[in-house]
């Protein structure tokens, strides 16, 4: 009999993939020439404002002086005629709402006029302040659905950016979002907040060592990891296309085992996608530093250099729009969930943290000799104290669905929070914790055996990368954040709990000192304080049952799943914390945890719905096509006399696993449509409770049943198709 079934054919469809925009007669550009050509940095500013407009403009985005509505509409027309002369005929208010990503809402420049023409406007009121409707954005209870008003605020200390099309181009305003009530309905609000408290604490312990500095300030570098599969891949899979992740996949015979795709050669068709991305990111002002393979077969990674935490955060929206845009030209999609396929390497974003004065002075640089150098570990003692206090808030911050998957598996840290210093600093704070701070160890030079290989500086310690925040250099990476999330967030949390250990630590100095010198207070405060926070120090193994064991036994928290450290959130302790450095009020803090709940909630119950779809309409039609195949040769076998007790065992494990997958599927179904309350907490409890473990037996069958399906059989990509197949 013939087969009217016939799966698609891998090696086809990617044998016409796209070239993207490079062609041969531009294989280079002049990143000087072009770096920040779409963005209106203050060097442009400053040469198209008078000079009085400038001084006072600069006041307000290095001093947070307030806004003379003057000033704003010189820059408005700068604005504008900057924004026109790059082609550009509508602007938007630009924000990052509680969903994660950013949104827009475009208005043109174009105004009537009289004589029936139009001109091109743009006022300084409309650069302060639009609003689009609030009443479909996450406000987790801030404001009931029917009260749509919201309003957008101009956001000066980020530059105003160009996004091209190849139809047009649109003026970029970044901006905060907040409802008509003024309370924070996104990211960027917190995170300006966060800031000022952060300058506030630095400058006043900044007094103390005679350092002259306007302003304190972070600043973030983010490693952005994230996977690429050719497009048809993803669209034969409804998993991906609907949950951003694979639902189903047997394990291949190879992964990444072999330890061959990291740092490998890039593939051309890769490698042209990455040289695309970089030079749109540099025409936006973006710094982007490195990229290499990763360690999962299909996985990549890009990195920036440091920028202040707020502009920061704002690049690191524009390198996911980019990543995900410039894909589409190479017949790529970039897949950025953490765990896009099961039993390889998820991806995270390293957030590298630190601090440093608005001149350029890293508080976080340890010198030769990090033990004399006072300045530098009363600011590291300020985040051993911050993250030992809070280790609880740290945690659920990056809690998430598509996180849970990655954390405490490969190379992702534990969910249990620790710092790692390294074998340097973890002996200056064992002798610091005596009360006997004396010396530093030395790096040293490093042989190679040979001398045709020069002698390479050796550092005083290694790296660990089980380390949920490790200090590495003079900085520290938060290496547990989601590859898909907002940084925005944890860095709010890090300035708002690190402006907290500050100010403690000047407390306790203030103290000290009305009865000892300066030398001898600080090192009382320091000794103090490093003993009271010592357990959260670590630099072993994290992976290990050991640790485990060992972090109970300090009182660290292992909140291994999200619905285990969302309530953490809005504890007492945080909410109070938040309101003293006015960051989050406890309506704020407690409509995160709203939205964070109900996100858990909705994004298990697409992943469960699809799952049972998938399995209804392509799982089992598969099997009972091939069964139906190998009933026939049974019969015709039978009828010739052939030997088929071979194909006899090989239908009956079908029908077996076959029987085994519609009962599982059945009683996926019947988890998906109960509830599990009435509540948004009790319907995430009944998702993690009930439904995953629904959905991992049914994967479990229909992974086993990959492995026996012929190939053409099997209704869509299988894990060697998509991550070997370029």
């Amino acid at each position: 009999m013939s087969k009217s079934f016939k799966r698609f054919d891998a090696i086809a469809a990617v044998k016409s993939p796209g070239n993207g925009s490079l062609s041969p007669g531009d294989k280079s550009f002049d990143i000087l020439h072009i770096f920040g050509e779409n963005a209106l940095h203050l060097t442009e500013l400053k040469a198209r404002l008078p000079k009085q407009i400038w001084k006072e403009l600069k006041k307000t985005i290095t001093e947070n002086a307030p806004l003379n509505p003057d000033v704003a509409d010189a820059v408005a027309v700068v604005m504008k005629n900057w924004a026109t002369e790059r082609g550009a005929t509508h602007y938007t208010h630009w924000f990052q709402p509680l969903t994660g990503h950013t949104a827009e809402k475009h208005d043109s420049f174009i105004t009537p006029n009289q004589g029936g023409g139009a001109v091109a406007e743009f006022s300084g009121k409309e650069l302060i302040q639009g609003e689009p409707d609030a009443s479909s954005f996450p406000s987790g209870g801030l404001r009931p659905t029917f009260e749509a008003r919201g309003y957008t605020a101009w956001d000066p200390t980020s530059p105003a950016f160009i996004m091209e099309n190849e139809n047009g181009a649109t003026l970029c305003i970044p901006t905060a979002f907040v409802s008509w009530k003024g309370e924070a309905l996104d990211h960027k609000t917190p995170l300006l907040r966060s800031a000022e408290a952060l300058n506030k604490a630095g400058l006043r312990a900044l007094k103390y060592f005679d350092v002259d500095a306007t302003r304190v300030v972070s600043t973030v570098g983010a490693e952005q990891e994230y996977f690429l599969i050719d497009k048809e891949f993803f669209y034969r899979r409804p998993d991906l296309v609907m949950a951003g992740r694979s639902l189903f996949g047997a394990v291949p015979p190879k992964g990444q085992e072999l330890d061959d795709h990291y740092f490998g050669s890039i593939q051309d068709r890769v490698l042209s996608y990455m040289l695309d991305v970089e030079k749109e990111l540099y025409r936006l002002g973006v710094p982007v530093k490195t990229r290499h393979n990763e360690v999962a077969p299909g996985q990549y990674e890009i990195a920036p250099i440091f920028e202040t935490s707020n502009v920061a955060a704002d690049h690191q929206q524009l390198m996911m729009i980019v990543l995900r845009k410039v894909a589409r030209k190479y017949d790529l999609v970039c897949i950025m969930h953490e765990k896009p396929f099961a039993g390889l390497n998820g991806s995270g974003k390293h957030t590298n943290w630190s601090v440093s004065t608005s001149d350029g002075m890293n508080l976080m640089e340890p010198g030769n000799d990090p033990h004399s150098n006072m300045l530098f570990l009363f600011f590291c003692t300020a985040v051993i104290s911050a993250v030992h206090k809070h280790q609880d808030l740290l945690r659920a911050v990056i809690a998430s669905a598509g996180n849970d998957h990655r954390l405490g598996a490969n190379e992702a840290p534990p969910a249990i929070i620790s710092i790692f210093l390294g074998d340097q600093l973890d002996d200056i704070y064992a002798q610091i914790k005596s009360g006997d701070l004396k010396s530093s160890k030395k790096g040293g030079l490093l042989g190679l055996g040979t001398p045709v290989l020069p002698a390479l500086p050796k550092h005083a310690g290694d790296r660990n990368r089980t380390s949920p925040f490790a200090f590495t250099g003079n900085k520290f990476e938060f290496r547990a954040v989601g590859s898909a999330q907002s940084v925005s967030l944890p860095v709010t949390v890090l300035n708002t709990i690190m402006s907290e250990a500050i100010d403690h630590m000047c407390d306790l100095l203030d103290e000290q000192l009305k009865s000892a010198d300066f030398e001898t207070a600080l090192k009382t405060v320091l000794t103090q304080v490093t003993n009271a926070h010592y357990p959260i120090l670590f630099n072993g193994d994290g992976y290990s049952d050991e640790w485990q064991e060992e972090a109970a036994k300090r009182g660290l928290l292992n909140l291994k799943t999200t619905m285990d450290a969302l309530p953490y959130l809005k504890s007492d302790d945080n909410a109070a914390l938040f309101e003293k450095y006015s960051v989050l009020s406890k309506a704020e803090l407690e409509s995160r945890f709203e939205i964070f709940v109900d996100q858990y909630f909705k994004g298990i119950n697409i992943e469960g719905e699809t799952t049972a779809s998938m399995v209804q309409t392509m799982i089992i039609p598969s099997v009972i096509r091939y069964l139906n195949e190998l009933a026939a040769t049974l019969d015709r076998g039978d009828k010739l006399g052939f030997a088929i007790a071979g194909t006899k065992r090989v239908a009956d494990h079908l029908a077996s696993e076959l029987d085994a997958l519609i009962e599982a599927n059945g009683a996926l179904i019947a988890q998906n449509a109960e509830l599990g309350g009435d509540t948004e907490h009790e319907k995430a409890e009944h998702m993690r409770t009930n439904v995953i473990p629904a959905m991992n037996k049914v994967r479990e069958i229909a992974d086993r049943l990959e492995r026996y399906v012929a190939d053409d059989y099997w209704p869509m990509p299988t894990y060697k198709d998509m991550l070997f197949i370029k």
